[in-house]
């Protein structure tokens, strides 16, 4: 995170671990705080490389599909069925995955992730060119690629304030390091999709993405340290239980649940996110892809403005750790949001020209840098450690609930009102609702010194 604030209360100084070097005195003697900091810091910028590493792939799937489908002869519907295949996962993966991020592990289940999904999308080429991918095929690989892919994200996610605190930094920059990291890999991954796509096909492309996940998941397995936790976290009333005495799965998933209910800040968080979420899957995996198509020429546009958007995103990242400590979280987290959605939109509805088109979607990337970090430190600052892979979990569900219905919207409103109104509607509803904020309430608590749920004492 990029924000001068303290680091959570639930965060509880680590114990030596993997990570923690031994004097020369021996196995006995106190730890060297040089090494073991140095390779702290390896083990966090392995597991921040290994994130972008992972999103870079995800990049060339989300470009790699859509023209597979038009290949295919798909209509704009058959495209946004594709993407609710890709996304409907993670409503799924999302609160149940959280729940088993906590109990086996989040180094073992960040790997096993990376694995399934690779392994998954490693099928579509080899199927195109061997015995063919059918289109019903293709979802299915689509849906087992997405579905652990969520708890992977969650799995680095929590990993990251043990490994930073173990690194010696703050975690407003460490969670701005894991954004921007995802920021730069949007940026290098549509570049390399829209390129590769454009030269050698979608089917070709989908290798590429298959060893990315590898790679992801050697650099997980081989540099980050199997108790990467900041504590031991245990839940409350669990100290001193075997496993045999912990509460059941769905009792898990309950009390992620309970928390997520009672806090009137992650109630409005989800609400929002979920119909921005729902408007951005509309636009980005359904609209954008058939203006490129239809009127800007293919996969080389659409990677120009996926990268545009990654490249100004990540900059606008890195310009708002610069301000962060000085600007109020509510009102900079409203108004970006509406930059990033409302200008874009209304570009592609007044069918402006490519540079126009360019230029509106930098300005909303720039915004966009703020949104993440911002959102990221106040869950990490909210949400006791032991809860937090079940807690991200179903927040990332229900903020993703909708994406996959706006991915099939997306289509349908493509092929009935045409794509100028469909750009048009997701501009004024994008902007209406990312104002809400600056109306106050409960999304006060966004703000420094608010009052912890769990704690009732400030973060």
């Amino acid at each position: 995170m990029t924000e001068d604030a303290p680091a959570p209360e639930t965060v509880a100084p680590a114990p030596a671990g993997p990570t923690s070097a031994t004097s020369p005195a021996g196995p006995a003697g106190p730890a060297d705080p040089t090494r073991a900091s140095r390779a702290s810091r390896t083990a966090l910028s392995a597991l921040v490389a290994a994130h972008a590493i992972s999103q870079t792939g995800n990049v060339v799937t989300a470009f790699a599909v859509p023209f597979y489908v038009f290949a295919l002869g798909g209509s704009g519907v058959e495209i946004g069925v594709a993407a609710a295949f890709a996304t409907a996962p993670v409503i799924i993966g999302g609160p149940l995955g959280g729940v088993v991020v906590d109990r086996v592990g989040h180094r073992r289940a960040a790997i096993v992730a990376d694995v399934v999904s690779g392994a998954s999308v490693l099928a579509m080429p080899v199927l195109a060119l061997t015995v063919g991918l059918p289109f019903w095929a293709l979802l299915a690989l689509v849906f087992v690629a997405g579905l652990l892919d969520t708890p992977g994200q969650t799995a680095r996610r929590v990993m990251l304030p043990g490994l930073t605190e173990r690194a010696g930094i703050r975690i407003e920059r460490s969670v701005g390091l894991l954004d921007g990291s995802e920021r730069f890999a949007k940026l290098i991954g549509a570049s390399l999709a829209g390129l590769l796509v454009a030269a050698v096909g979608p089917v070709p492309s989908l290798f590429v993405n298959a060893a990315t996940f590898a790679v992801s998941a050697v650099l997980t397995w081989t540099l980050v340290p199997r108790d990467a936790r900041a504590a031991a976290a245990t839940a409350p009333g669990d100290a001193g239980l075997g496993d045999a005495a912990r509460a059941s799965y769905w009792q898990d998933l309950a009390e992620g649940a309970r928390f997520v209910v009672r806090d009137p800040l992650m109630r409005l968080i989800v609400a929002l996110v979920l119909v921005t979420n729902l408007l951005d899957a509309a636009r980005g995996s359904t609209l954008l892809p058939l203006y490129a198509n239809d009127r800007l020429g293919g996969a080389a546009a659409l990677g120009l403005l996926v990268a545009t958007m990654g490249g100004c995103a990540l900059l606008g990242n890195v310009a708002f750790g610069f301000v962060a400590h000085r600007v109020p979280r509510r009102v900079t987290f409203a108004l970006c949001f509406a930059l990033a959605g409302g200008p874009s939109s209304l570009a592609f509805a007044l069918g402006s020209p490519l540079p126009v088109l360019v230029a509106a979607t930098a300005l909303s990337g720039l915004a966009a840098g703020a949104l993440n970090p911002i959102l990221a430190t106040v869950e990490l600052e909210r949400v006791p450690e032991h809860l937090r892979g079940r807690v991200f979990g179903l927040l990332n569900a229900g903020a993703w609930a909708g994406v996959p219905f706006g991915a099939l919207l997306g289509g349908v409103a493509a092929d009935t009102i045409g794509l100028t109104i469909a750009f048009g509607i997701v501009a004024a509803v994008y902007v209406a609702v990312t104002l809400t904020p600056l109306a106050g309430g409960s999304w006060r608590l966004m703000e420094r010194g608010a009052v912890h749920l769990e704690t009732g004492r400030t973060p």
